[in-house]
């Protein structure tokens, strides 16, 4: 289960009872969860009116920050392409897989000074996270253009004979160059009209140069023939080709052209592999501080609720519960009998959305105790 319940409770006698009653409660007689010890260090609590307006602001940077996390993951997903079996291992935080840093987390205090007021910590962790999200706008853009126009000079050169680049595969000796009279032509013909192509293409047009068709390549449906003929019998000889389900291609033979396309390709490679490593370093980093912000603010935001919900002096256990799936409901009743005697009106509601003004909850689940959702599952595929 990548799925996590952060949760809080008042400080009974002290924060351990706390935790041991939840402990019994969950895991004794029955394995609901698998439990941790949450820890958020001393911070400033401030105002009420502080309190009550960083609680709405805090709810929105969860999900701004959260919508971060999740792009930066998928984007890496998107670089790695073929590897995408290694996505997983490239999303740490703090060079540790995602779970065993939740489950160990620890108050950076470095990043985000606890002397400081809780609303400029947010203010901290949102000016760094909008930093990120502006920098992946640009990194991606800058590296999805060069991936786009690779793509589009590999599909020139892949594909059928009708439609593909065809400068890879003719030579000079396969072309009549420099002629006033003579054009060297190329034709696709279907594997099953070979036989009526060498039958006919000398009566096609007058003036057609006879035994002057050699087969060039082939793919699974067609091959591409040379065929040279008088420039002033091109016109009728394209229109009897087309009678004939052949079709020309209109294409002329130009070292200098064929040569840029080629260099092009190359130097597009080369850009793409020069900015492949730095690119996917620069995402690693980046996720892993998005996903340390992100885990902050479910700190801060248990912090708030709690000091809103249970009151002054601050006293409570934080506790972070990774449910076993099929025990999920359980738990829940669990919680819910453990914790009703804190807001008896929250009992009659288990399960449906609640507005409290100041405590901003209309858009979760609303229970007796502090809970928010954390889920590390932050790609759309399964890897």
């Amino acid at each position: 289960m990548t799925e996590f319940w952060l949760i809080s409770a008042p400080g009974e006698k002290t924060c351990q009872q706390t935790w041991d009653k939840m402990m019994a409660a969950t895991t004794r007689t029955q394995n609901l969860s698998t439990n941790h010890k949450f820890s958020i260090p001393d911070l400033k609590v401030g105002t009420l009116d502080v309190l009550v307006g960083l609680s709405d602001e805090l709810a929105k940077l969860d999900s701004f920050v959260e919508g971060v996390v999740k792009k930066v993951a998928q984007y890496m997903a998107d670089v790695l392409e073929d590897s995408r079996d290694k996505v997983q291992e490239n999303l740490l935080a703090n060079g540790v897989d995602l779970i065993t840093y939740i489950t160990r987390f620890q108050w950076d205090m470095a990043k985000y000074p606890i002397k400081q007021s809780l609303k400029n910590i947010s203010e901290i962790i949102s000016k760094q996270v909008t930093q990120i999200d502006n920098d992946l706008k640009t990194r991606a853009s800058a590296y999805n253009n060069l991936k786009g126009n690779l793509q589009n000079l590999e599909r020139k050169n892949a594909g059928s004979l009708l439609t593909r680049s065809l400068a890879d595969i003719v030579k000079k000796d396969d072309f009549v160059l420099d002629s006033e009279y003579l054009i060297t032509q190329l034709v696709v013909v279907p594997k099953t009209a070979y036989t009526d192509w060498q039958k006919t293409y000398e009566t096609l047009a007058e003036m057609v140069v006879p035994r002057s068709s050699n087969l060039l390549f082939e793919d699974n449906d067609s091959g591409l023939f040379c065929v040279t003929l008088f420039r002033k019998a091109l016109d009728d000889f394209k229109h009897k080709a087309r009678e004939n389900k052949f079709i020309v291609r209109d294409f002329q033979y130009n070292e200098e052209e064929m040569k840029a396309d080629k260099e092009e390709m190359t130097r597009l490679c080369t850009d793409k592999k020069k900015q492949f490593g730095p690119l996917v370093r620069w995402l690693k980093v980046n996720f892993s501080e998005a996903f340390i912000a992100w885990i902050h603010i479910k700190a801060l935001r248990v912090f708030v609720e709690s000091v809103l919900r249970y009151g002054l002096p601050v006293n409570f256990q934080a506790m972070l519960l990774q449910p076993n799936k099929k025990n999920m409901k359980k738990l829940r009743e669990v919680l819910n009998d453990l914790y009703k005697h804190l807001d008896s009106s929250a009992a009659a509601i288990i399960d449906s959305a609640m507005d409290i003004p100041g405590l901003n909850l209309s858009q979760q689940e609303y229970y007796p105790y502090v809970y928010y959702k954390i889920d590390c599952n932050l790609l759309d595929f399964k890897v």
